[in-house]
């Protein structure tokens, strides 16, 4: 069923470029081709106007997902059949580790368990004043620099990446910012985009690309090994309260076991809120500037908005709701995670299919947010789709997943996202220095193919 939204009649909505549809013949090896550079290019008009796509993968079949009722199904009523795809693991257990986002079974249940309380949204609010820091010293320098094209995506990473070291460790990253940043870039250009034997080989059977992973995380973990070392060093004063997310993960304990993380199991959780946290806001706050720079007149709502929430020179959260709905709609056109794989663990039916184990399951977010049968305009950016007072449906709308898997840190990222996008849009007026479309491709998350530069103007 569509999903019906009151639009304004006097604007006409932004469609913003994106990249074309596969063919529907398309051949395994275009298919292959289209993993490896950007699996966005592998989907065809169909995918976007179906329920349910059966295929084959490598010999198995393949359903891609679209109904809300089969991805409720997958991810929540039978979520414990359906495990990570190997190539999925390969690709992200070098960086992340055995953290919260690729354990399974018992070991996630433990992380789960014991990481939940340090991202409630009671916990979340002692640490905004870490972002709005941050945020306002991003706003000085760029109003020092208005006169100069800015690369507003670089400045999106560089004040996640403040914001993550001061909620995670209470210091700056001037430091190491840059060598944090270096590994990140490292392991997304060389290693994060999945080779053909990553795709075909059995887990436990190295790829060349795993030998290069091998040295990369080894390096990684040393990294991130000293950063922790530097936070314990700097202490805590006897029976304060916790005062950033490495001391509610160190106190933490399973409430079932009362079991505290190991120093590698924390060391693999530091990494994936770094990474995951950082890296994610940021270009969801990027991808939100570039929508508004594209439409002058939204971006003007969300100033105006923006001037208005501010009091005693904070910002107050609950009156940027547009802004919010700004930051919702710009994750449905260009979701964090463009895709969840997963492989059969057993047999199962799903909407009437047979599925056998090691069937692959696709649930792409970014074929669901723009399917033809759930979203009027589903191409176009329309905030308002957002402020009707009806949300859409729980399992059309995945920026975060959904189920046991829901993202730990969504209220973090949201409360993060919300309030930055609000202080860069009440301080600057944004447009593109040039009128090259930028185009979204899917490389762990749905990145931009280029940074364009943006004229900032100060309001």
């Amino acid at each position: 069923m569509s999903i019906a939204y009151d639009m304004p009649v006097a604007r006409r909505p932004l469609v913003p470029p994106s990249p074309p549809r596969a063919p529907e013949n398309m051949t395994l090896f275009g298919r292959i081709r289209a993993i490896r550079e950007s699996p966005i290019l592998m989907w065809g008009q169909r995918a976007y106007e179906e329920d349910i796509i059966r295929g084959r993968f490598f010999g198995r079949s393949s359903f891609i997902l679209n109904a809300p009722d089969a991805i409720k199904h997958v991810l929540v009523d039978n979520f414990e059949n359906y495990t990570r795809m190997p190539v999925s693991v390969r690709v992200l257990r070098p960086i992340l580790g055995q953290g919260l986002l690729i354990a399974e079974g018992r070991a996630w249940k433990h992380q789960r368990r014991t990481l939940a309380p340090a991202f409630t949204p009671r916990a979340v609010t002692p640490l905004i004043p870490h972002m709005l820091a941050a945020t306002d010293e991003t706003v000085a320098r760029l109003r020092a620099a208005s006169n100069a094209p800015v690369d507003l995506r670089q400045a999106m990473q560089r004040m996640t990446l403040e914001i993550a070291g001061r909620t995670m460790f209470s210091f700056g990253m001037e430091q190491h910012g840059a060598t944090l940043r270096n590994f990140v870039m490292e392991y997304g250009d060389r290693l994060a985009r999945p080779h053909f034997l990553d795709l075909v080989l059995p887990l436990d059977w190295p790829s060349p690309q795993d030998l290069s992973r091998a040295r990369f995380r080894k390096r990684w973990t040393a990294f991130v090994g000293m950063l922790m070392a530097e936070r314990r060093a700097a202490g805590k004063q006897q029976g304060a309260p916790a005062r950033d997310l490495f001391d509610l993960m160190g106190e933490a304990r399973d409430p079932e076991t009362g079991e505290a993380f190991t120093d590698d199991q924390l060391g693999d959780q530091v990494a994936t809120m770094i990474l995951a946290g950082h890296e994610t806001t940021a270009t969801a706050l990027f991808w939100a500037l570039y929508l508004l720079a594209l439409d002058p007149a939204t971006q003007e709502d969300v100033a105006r908005e923006a001037q208005g929430a501010a009091t005693g020179g904070t910002l107050d959260l609950e009156r940027l709701k547009f802004t919010r709905a700004v930051m919702d709609e710009t994750m449905r056109l260009y979701p964090p995670a463009f895709l969840i794989a997963r492989a059969a663990d057993g047999p199962d039916t799903i909407a009437g299919f047979p599925v056998r184990k090691k069937d692959v399951i696709l649930i792409a977010p970014w074929i669901l947010h723009r399917h033809e049968k759930l979203w009027r305009d589903p191409n176009a950016f329309i905030p308002s789709r957002f402020m009707t007072g009806t949300p859409p449906d729980r399992f059309a709308y995945l920026p975060f997943g959904v189920g046991a898997r829901v993202c730990i840190g969504a209220h973090f990222a949201l409360v993060e996202a919300t309030l930055a996008l609000a202080k860069m849009i009440g301080a600057f007026r944004v447009t593109l220095v040039d009128t090259d479309p930028v185009k979204p491709i899917g490389v762990v998350t749905t990145q931009p193919d280029r940074s364009p530069m943006f004229s900032i103007t100060p309001r």
